[in-house]
């Protein structure tokens, strides 16, 4: 048998953030173990990996904050001389629809935090971002049937929002942790984790091997309740596989200008441009688009539904009035673990000695991977690094009560 410090689940962009920041401050023995063939299999490789600040907790705002941050760095965070992921800094539009106070309000809660934005009002947005509609009036998405836009938008503007490639993030990470010395392991499924004493011994896989080690980390996304069950931890936290549907299409190059990364408040949508603006993606940020929990992570629809293509496409060209209707529509399906119970992760040690938890990002997971790698790395090591977040692990400990929030999707 096999003996190891630690052993992290899943290769996904928050098990290698762990791996990662674990190696670039010990000298443990870290072993992690993915089922799929290769990166982004899992959630990872599905996410929009929009890096947005605001949030409706202050603390979730300073810890997206350094999240960005090491996205912001990324060759310093990784240490690599050439990684392969960048910053793509689009910067994040908030259109609140007909709230008019809602952006000003906003604007001086994140100047407070230390979070750059600006208020772009109807003039604001012509001189910035003229191929966007700036209109309050949400479209009719039962009927299709038009109505007489106005200009009176008063918009959120994240100065500093962009996005990342999330396969190419996580690529960088496992190159880093392997450099490391960080034992990553594909095709390596984890069938159950084992206990000795009443405490964490190792992991047994599915292949019959068995692997040694006091410390378990799950980070296992979607498949996370699998390990639990196997140690009969009955979590108390509602942790679901949510089918989560992303549209996009070619950008045409009557669409000039810049367009940011977008979150329609109105509409319930959000889009960004894709390989180098190209493209644009869109997706929802609807609560009722969260709701279709997968029982088999291994097994769903990976195809869009064609309603909710019409519906999503309707809403951008409301958004983006010169977008012509010719382009082929394509589409695909991801998974987000979703905490039903109040939309943030879980962190740190369970009931079970040596089993630790980072499960239930909610669609959060992407750009707080680097900040929650520190955390959890400080907690289990006891050193401080450069890159680690300001937020302690107990505002998401395994024992708290639920936060309280105003809203349950990936807006919260």
């Amino acid at each position: 048998m096999e003996n190891r410090d630690i052993v992290i689940v899943g290769a996904g962009i928050i098990g290698l953030s762990i791996a990662w920041q674990l190696a670039r401050r010990s000298g443990l023995k870290i072993t992690v173990l993915e089922k799929g063939a290769g990166i982004g299999e899992g959630s990872t490789g599905a996410s929009s990996a929009i890096c947005r600040h605001r949030y409706t907790l202050d603390d979730m705002v300073l810890l997206a904050r350094d999240g960005i941050n090491a996205y912001r760095n990324w060759q310093d965070f990784t240490r690599l001389s050439d990684p392969a992921a960048e910053f793509h800094n689009e910067g994040v539009l908030w259109m609140p629809g007909d709230d008019a106070t809602w952006a000003d309000q906003e604007h001086e809660r994140m100047n407070q935090i230390g979070i750059a934005t600006e208020v772009l009002d109807s003039q604001g947005m012509a001189e910035r971002f003229p191929a966007l509609n700036n209109c309050t009036i949400t479209p009719d998405t039962e009927t299709g049937q038009e109505h007489e836009c106005n200009d009176n938008g008063r918009n959120l503007f994240e100065v500093d929002g962009g996005y990342v490639d999330p396969v190419l993030a996580t690529q960088d990470l496992l190159n880093a942790s392997r450099a490391a010395g960080v034992d990553v392991r594909f095709r390596a499924a984890v069938d159950s984790v084992s206990l000795g004493g009443g405490k964490v011994s190792g992991v047994k896989l599915a292949s019959g091997d068995e692997i040694s080690a006091p410390l378990v980390v799950n980070a296992a996304g979607p498949w996370c309740m699998g390990l639990y069950q196997s140690v009969e931890l009955d979590i108390g936290w509602p942790l679901d596989p949510v089918r989560i549907q992303i549209v996009y299409r070619d950008r045409p190059p009557e669409l000039e200008g810049h367009i940011p990364i977008t979150a329609d408040m109105g509409g319930g949508i959000y889009f960004r441009t894709q390989n180098r603006g190209a493209q644009l993606l869109v997706g929802s940020v609807l609560e009722e688009d969260e709701e279709e929990v997968v029982s088999d992570p291994d097994q769903f629809q990976t195809e869009t539904d064609h309603e909710f293509e019409m519906v999503k496409l309707h809403l951008l060209h409301h958004r983006l009035p010169t977008l012509s209707y010719s382009s082929r529509i394509r589409g695909y399906c991801g998974l987000y673990t979703v905490n039903r119970a109040d939309q943030h992760p879980i962190l740190g040690p369970t009931p079970v000695d040596g089993l630790w938890a980072a499960n239930g990002f909610s669609g959060h997971g992407f750009k707080l991977a680097p900040a929650v790698g520190g955390m959890l790395a400080a907690a289990i090591t006891g050193n401080a690094s450069d890159y680690d977040p300001e937020v302690g692990m107990d505002l998401f400990s395994f024992d708290r009560q639920p936060i309280k929030i105003d809203t349950r999707s990936a807006l919260a």
